[in-house]
């Protein structure tokens, strides 16, 4: 085997990598995240739990790409511990699948069947519709399909360079002498996991030992340690995942450690006792690429049919390795949704920016509600829970900002896209509402503190509009987390009658301080609080507007509020005059 020869093996194995790299990234671009909502949803059984794992490792080709976002799943207190047990199982039989389709590769025979089954016959095909979708189509979801087909052969194209390029070692003694020292199940095992370690993927380990089999050299002997490492070298992904997460996430990398050593060591005790014992008459054999499949989906089936009913204990042994602080009790841990883990899968990343998002809305309606029941009755106990609120909020943008700054840089599908932005621009804005809900609770303290009361025919203008604007920021908050458009059209017409009632309130008041029925002080105090609630219902007209332009793909938010008003007048007007005959201010 010459230096030509060697560097065709590194360009196959390089394409080969590409290949499943390009598929498996498509496969979960397309997926968008859904694969991912389903596993956080519905793992209540570990028989279910298995099965998902299974599926969606099989879809997305990659084993340390659930294992990873299983860990995610836990760090963030989405999962428990003992649902991602079944997962990471159920992943382990999942991934079988690869070796299963690269077997296609060592198909043998002459007949029309089998020689349209073998990859070299298709994959041509394949990559030829697949590029033509990538450069010719203007759907995205196309697009990902031909990133899949092209990916796939690729794939295929490197899996056959590197067997052939290999296939001439079949005549060098000091292969086949390496080759048979991994007979020595120690050292097979040895191999497997570091190779698997160093370029962590299981998938492509086996793939890489597929290839090597055209030589002949490789033995059952030989193949069946080294296959059982990779299960093993592959849990490095996990565990560097699990570094710096909580201590449930590093015991969810640790029980996929577990599970493989311990299923390992079964494996190996059974087989080569039962080799002891009868004496397997092929394990001296050669090994082909269907062959390794064989073993591979063999060994992880059994393995998980027989640990699955000890999920429990491969929970407590994690637990022992792993323990909690004795002196903290019960260890306190930090959730966050937002996990950096999800990044590498973009559209899951998405969703969850989503979720947050609409839990801060939550919190800033909840925060400006409280805010108004003060004004009515000051309470200290509610008082403290707007300061919270507030500053919970404030955390929240924070850690959106952050993490969307980091999701940025991803390759991310159009509706993704539109998604962040509505979070970028939406977010400021319940931030800001949860800032007048606190300026709203300091004036109702200030009022309780210097025992200032509005007169009654005040306080009846200030309950109308309120209402009002407590019910705009419903409506805002349903049209940010729903993006139901049509609410989003009602909000400008509400903001405009807010608008006007601040005006008409102003004057109101402006007229009593004349006739003595109400104090300066008091008149300064209600002057804030209208003023605060105006904003709100200012960022509340900005939601509904951003909305409009994200799913029209443009951002002109004055140009919308022209268009808005201007474009059919009377549809305006009517909407406004039914606000307008809602509330109405006392006389």
């Amino acid at each position: 085997m010459d230096v030509f020869s060697v560097l065709t093996m590194i360009g196959g194995l390089a394409l080969f990598l590409y290949g499943m790299h390009t598929m498996s990234e498509g496969l979960s671009k397309l997926s968008g995240g859904h694969l991912e909502r389903i596993l956080e949803k519905l793992t209540s059984g570990p028989i279910r739990a298995v099965l998902l794992g299974a599926a969606v490792t099989a879809v997305i080709q990659s084993s340390s790409a659930t294992t990873v976002m299983v860990v995610g799943f836990v760090n963030s207190g989405i999962m428990k511990l003992s649902q991602a047990i079944g997962i990471i199982m159920g992943a382990n039989v999942g991934t079988t699948m690869t070796a299963w389709i690269l077997s296609l590769s060592g198909i043998q025979g002459s007949s029309l069947f089998l020689k349209l089954l073998k990859p070299s016959s298709f994959s041509p095909v394949l990559a030829v519709i697949g590029v033509a979708m990538i450069m010719f189509a203007k759907s995205e979801k196309k697009r990902d399909i031909g990133n899949i087909l092209a990916g796939f052969a690729v794939l295929m194209f490197g899996m056959q360079t590197m067997s052939d390029a290999v296939a001439p070692l079949a005549d060098v003694p000091e292969f086949t002498s390496i080759l048979t020292k991994f007979s020595n199940p120690l050292m097979g095992l040895l191999a497997g996991a570091v190779l698997t370690a160093i370029i962590q993927s299981s998938s492509a380990s086996v793939g890489i030992l597929q290839a090597l089999s055209v030589t002949g050299a490789v033995t059952y002997s030989a193949a069946v340690p080294i296959i059982l490492g990779q299960n093993i070298g592959t849990c490095v992904t996990a565990l560097i995942s699990g570094a710096g997460a909580n201590k449930n996430a590093r015991r969810a990398a640790l029980v996929h450690l577990y599970f493989n050593i311990i299923g390992s060591i079964l494996f190996m005790t059974v087989f080569y006792g039962a080799n002891a014992i009868i004496g397997f008459g092929f394990m001296e054999e050669a090994v082909g690429a269907a062959n390794i499949a064989v073993i591979h989906s063999v060994f992880n089936v059994s393995v998980t049919l027989v640990l699955l009913p000890f999920t429990k204990q491969l929970e407590k042994l994690a637990y022992l390795t792993i323990k909690d602080d004795p002196d903290e009790g019960a260890e306190k841990e930090v959730y966050t949704l937002l996990d950096e883990r999800f990044l590498s899968n973009p559209g899951f990343a998405v969703a969850q920016c989503k979720n947050v998002a609409c839990d801060m809305a939550d919190l800033a309606l909840k925060a400006f509600v409280i805010s108004q029941e003060l004004l009515t009755e000051y309470d200290e106990e509610k008082a403290n829970e707007v300061l919270r609120l507030e500053d919970e909020v404030d955390h929240y943008e924070d850690e959106l900002g952050s993490y969307l700054l980091k999701l940025s840089d991803s390759d991310v599908t159009t509706k993704d896209s539109r998604t962040m932005n509505l979070i970028l621009h939406c977010m400021n804005d319940f931030e800001r509402i949860s800032d007048h809900a606190l300026n709203t609770m300091e004036s109702a303290k200030e009022m309780a503190e210097k025992k200032l009361v509005f007169s009654e025919k005040a306080q009846k203008e200030l309950q109308v509009y309120s209402e009002a604007v407590k019910d705009i920021l419903y409506m805002a908050v349903h049209t940010f987390q729903k993006e139901h458009l049509p609410t989003a059209y009602e909000i400008e017409p509400l903001e405009e009658v807010i608008d006007r009632m601040s005006e008409k309130l102003r004057d109101k008041h402006i007229n009593r301080m004349r006739k003595g029925k109400c104090t300066i002080e008091s008149g300064f105090v209600l002057t804030d609080i209208t003023t605060n609630f105006e904003r709100v219902a200012d960022h509340c007209s900005n939601i509904g507007i951003c909305l409009i332009e994200v799913s029209k793909n443009e951002y002109e938010t004055h140009g919308y509020v022209l268009d808005v008003r201007g474009q059919d007048m009377n549809e305006f007007n009517e909407k406004c005059l039914r606000y307008e005959e809602k509330y109405v201010l006392p006389e």
